[in-house]
């Protein structure tokens, strides 16, 4: 996956709180076991912590300004989305929005954009104060992305993906796909009730998945405003099967076999490693959000 060179990125659409120190909220998830037993639990959920039962917070979302100024000052052009990390994202996340952006417009519709936040360790959001601990997740109560961007080596070194940038893309889409699901009113489904193999909570992560898909059919051909070019200039089948395979690892029937030895779908809140490479095969392939009704 590579960026227009000369593409200016749009840093505004990315808050950096790495560093930071946020006051209050008390975090009741750490490291080791229990950080990992929320992992497994509260992985690409969708709706924020205090939801998953993890850790609630009374304070609303806080950065310093350098936090904020780090990414604004490194991540400038598509040349630096193709040298840096923290700068892939931000041009993904830029690539993310400009579709969807453009695809309600095209449905009569609005969209409203949606920042990721950067952190480490621990950050505050209107769903409750959040740890490292339970992955990416949207939070729709402040229509947030929320990132720590050491996700990606555990993504390697705990669940077994093969890594690559296209699956960093594919976490991030996922997320925004969550995020067209609260404009869409669809997301809510997933909420307060049963889990389980057909639960609505399956159903709303598979369709987030094919909504991924979707972006990453379109992502060479959407123009950005500011250049009439697409940001995103090749997208390799290499990077598809790196998609594919963090949608695997990520699979509750995966995650449950490698940590608790046992798969039990009776549990399951996100899909079979299957269903979840299935659901964003459809997608790419077909590149239409219409075909994503997982809950036909």
């Amino acid at each position: 996956m590579r960026f227009d060179d000369d593409a200016g990125l749009d840093t505004s659409q990315v808050q950096d709180r790495r560093g930071s120190r946020l006051p209050g909220g008390r975090a009741t998830v750490g490291g080791g076991l229990a950080g990992l037993i929320a992992l497994v639990a509260g992985l690409f959920f969708g709706i924020g912590p205090d939801e998953l039962g993890l850790t609630e917070s009374d304070h609303p979302p806080q950065a310093t300004a350098s936090a904020s100024e780090r990414v604004q000052e490194r991540c400038r052009t598509g040349q630096d989305a193709n040298s840096r990390e923290d700068c892939r994202i931000v041009a993904v996340v830029n690539s993310a929005q400009s579709f969807w952006q453009q695809e309600f417009r095209r449905q009569a519709a609005s969209y409203g954009r949606a920042p990721t936040v950067f952190f480490t360790g621990r950050t505050d959001t209107a769903c409750g104060a959040a740890t490292s601990a339970v992955g990416p997740f949207y939070c729709p109560g402040d229509r947030r992305v929320y990132l720590d961007l050491d996700f990606f080596r555990e993504l390697r070194t705990k669940f077994g993906a093969e890594g690559g940038p296209f699956a960093q893309a594919y976490v991030v889409a996922h997320e925004y796909g969550h995020h067209v699901q609260n404009l869409a009113g669809t997301l809510r489904r997933s909420q307060g009730g049963r889990p389980g193999a057909d639960s609505d909570a399956v159903k709303v992560e598979l369709q987030a998945d094919c909504y991924a898909g979707v972006w990453a059919r379109h992502a060479t051909g959407t123009p950005e405003e500011t250049t009439g070019r697409p940001l995103i200039t090749d997208l390799t089948e290499a990077d598809v099967r790196d998609g594919l395979d963090a949608a695997a690892a990520v699979g509750d029937d995966r995650i449950q076999e490698r940590f608790q030895g046992r798969i039990t779908p009776e549990s399951w809140t996100h899909g079979s490693a299957a269903q979840r490479q299935r659901w964003f095969s459809a997608g790419l392939r077909t590149g239409d959000a219409g075909r994503c009704d997982t809950f036909r």
